[in-house]
């Protein structure tokens, strides 16, 4: 016979934390069908309930029937399907720890690197309180430097000085 169930091998606390929140309310579904499967399923005594074979054998008129039904019954082994996947996931599940922690590794030095780059830009003037120095001492890549590189008006890239129309051949 099979070893009965007292609890529930499912942490749903944990679990609740992983579902996106757009899956909340499925999950609360499925989680309600689970317990209610659990409870039904507790419900029922551990073992089947005894038959009264003699009660049987006073009302059944064809003689011998009840004994016949009886030895058939006691004789009846319905077996317990045998666990072979749980060692080999076990094993599985082992051989992939050292791959999920460099994976967890990597992403917490991608988080503290994009967590620093918050906080950098966070220390930042606000965009609104910005002057084109204080711009360009941040971004100088991006500020426009009016002595190393003038523009001129419209400020489109056919009108600025030293530039070639790459639509043009260039001949030598």
């Amino acid at each position: 016979m099979a070893k009965r169930f007292v609890k529930s091998s499912i942490n749903w606390k944990e679990l609740e934390k992983r579902v996106p929140p757009e899956q909340r309310g499925k999950f609360f579904a499925f989680k309600g069908r689970a317990e209610l499967y659990f409870r039904r399923m507790m419900s029922n005594p551990p073992q089947s309930p005894k038959i009264d074979w003699e009660g049987y054998k006073k009302i059944v008129p064809v003689p011998g029937l009840v004994e016949k039904f009886q030895k058939e019954y006691e004789a009846l082994k319905i077996p317990y399907p045998e666990d072979k996947y749980s060692s080999e996931v076990s094993k599985e599940w082992l051989a992939l720890q050292p791959e999920i922690k460099k994976y967890t590794d990597e992403m917490q030095a991608h988080m503290d690197k994009a967590n620093a780059e918050v906080k950098r830009i966070e220390a930042l003037p606000k965009f609104e309180d910005m002057t084109l120095e204080v711009f360009y001492d941040v971004y100088p890549e991006q500020a426009m430097d009016f002595v190393k590189k003038p523009s001129f008006w419209p400020h489109t890239p056919d009108e600025q000085l030293g530039y070639v129309d790459p639509t043009q051949k260039i001949e030598k």
